[in-house]
């Protein structure tokens, strides 16, 4: 019969070994992959709980880049807000302009001149085919496919020649104002657009080639991460995730705002909701916002590019050096701002990453009271978890690049 010290022995050695065989067969691991991680596109950490390479868990964290933008804005006139809306979806400046001059436009009543409104949409088409090469490119290098990506950026430079030459600027553009434009669009914009528009094409047809039918591609992308048309719903995913779902809505077609029902384009939709589906949707995206610019150069009207609200959009240089009134009116709006109704009021756009939204509580006065951004990448970051788990650690870069989220609207 064995002693107590014997028995404690034993039991010790049990536990040590029972221990063991968990740790080789069945222990979990908690691992970081971000901040810093090159693939989670920004300063974006997610903590994984690993079992051997599956995902089992995953709680992503953010907030690493906040940086206030909300509270900025409610310190600062609604005019001087848009150089911080460049800052958000930093790689679609020029969407987010539009976005946010809209609403302001809403609350105060304005309605701008039909040249504004497609000058407005040819700048957000290029901001979402801008936003989509990025996407797709980064997508694929980290995969592994180097030579789109090199492609991709090719692209973009000469969007970002475009938008040098309308406002001066090519990342931060600022082009947009409250009731129309900074400048009207020089006269050689519309030929320049035009040839980079016609070229366009055989790029993405050669990155088509390139990855459409690519084996190694196909692998790492073709039911990966599934993501159901209920749960695409009940997220409050937009955009391509929604689209990639089989969810045929888009804000240009379900609520048309800046002239888009007059332009003729097609929503492109999934079957699956895979990361293979969110890809193709985007590149056919691309082909249907080339079709818009087109015809957005083949349709642009004349006239005038600012609303004629006189105390709405700045005078005329001259006029205020020369005119007492315009100099007085020059002065109250910018350093009291725009005086806006009481009210509140909410303008959603379709940005590339998804549904940009502002709702804005205005008092009166230059000042919005309130005014909170609905970032389409902070709403479809909340899929992460439930598109990671129950796969290898190696899909999450696929997965990731799939969502195309960008950190400077997500932490706001």
């Amino acid at each position: 019969m064995a002693t107590y010290q014997e028995m404690s022995v034993i039991e010790s050695a049990a536990r040590a070994q029972q221990a063991f065989e968990e740790e080789v067969h069945g222990e979990k691991m908690v691992i970081n992959m971000g901040p810093q991680h090159p693939s989670t596109h920004g300063v974006f950490r997610m903590v994984l709980e690993l079992d051997g390479e599956e995902i089992t868990n995953c709680w992503p964290e953010v907030g690493y880049l906040h940086r206030g933008d909300e509270k900025i804005a409610e310190n600062m006139t609604y005019t001087q807000f848009i150089p911080y809306t460049d800052r958000l979806d930093y790689l679609a400046p020029l969407a987010n302009n539009v976005a946010y001059a809209y609403a302001v436009e809403k609350l105060m009543g304005i309605d701008v001149p039909l040249r504004c409104k497609y000058i407005r949409v040819i700048c957000a088409e290029l901001a979402r085919i801008s936003s989509h090469l990025l996407g797709i490119g980064a997508m694929s290098m980290d995969i592994g496919a180097m030579t789109v990506f090199l492609y991709t950026f090719r692209e973009r430079e000469y969007i970002y020649d475009l938008c040098e030459l309308i406002c001066g600027a090519r990342l931060t553009t600022s082009y947009t104002r409250i009731g129309g434009l900074a400048n009207d669009m020089p006269a050689e914009f519309v030929p320049m657009c035009r040839k980079f528009i016609d070229n366009l094409p055989k790029t993405i047809d050669e990155v088509d080639k390139l990855l459409t039918r690519n084996k190694i591609f196909i692998e790492r992308n073709k039911d990966i991460a599934v993501l159901s048309r209920e749960d695409a719903i009940n997220y409050g995913a937009t955009g391509p995730i929604l689209r990639g779902s089989g969810v045929e809505h888009d804000v240009r077609k379900a609520n048309p705002y800046g002239g888009y029902e007059n332009f003729q384009f097609d929503i492109p939709t999934g079957t699956v909701g895979d990361c293979m589906d969110r890809y193709l949707v985007r590149m056919e995206e691309i082909r249907q916002s080339i079709r818009i610019v087109k015809q957005a150069l083949d349709n642009l009207p004349g006239g005038p590019w600012n609303a004629p609200e006189a105390k709405i959009v700045l005078p005329e240089k001259q006029a205020v050096l020369t005119k007492m009134e315009e100099l007085i009116h020059h002065f109250i709006n910018v350093t009291q701002g725009i005086n806006a109704p009481v009210g509140e009021v909410y303008f959603g756009a379709e940005n590339p990453k998804g549904e940009l939204g502002f709702y804005i509580v205005s008092k009166g006065g230059g000042v919005p009271h309130r005014l909170k951004i609905r970032a389409p990448s902070f709403v479809n970051l909340q899929l992460v978890p439930l598109l990671c788990k129950g796969h290898m650690m190696s899909d999450t870069v696929a997965i990731l690049g799939s969502i195309d989220f960008v950190m400077g609207e997500c932490d706001r």
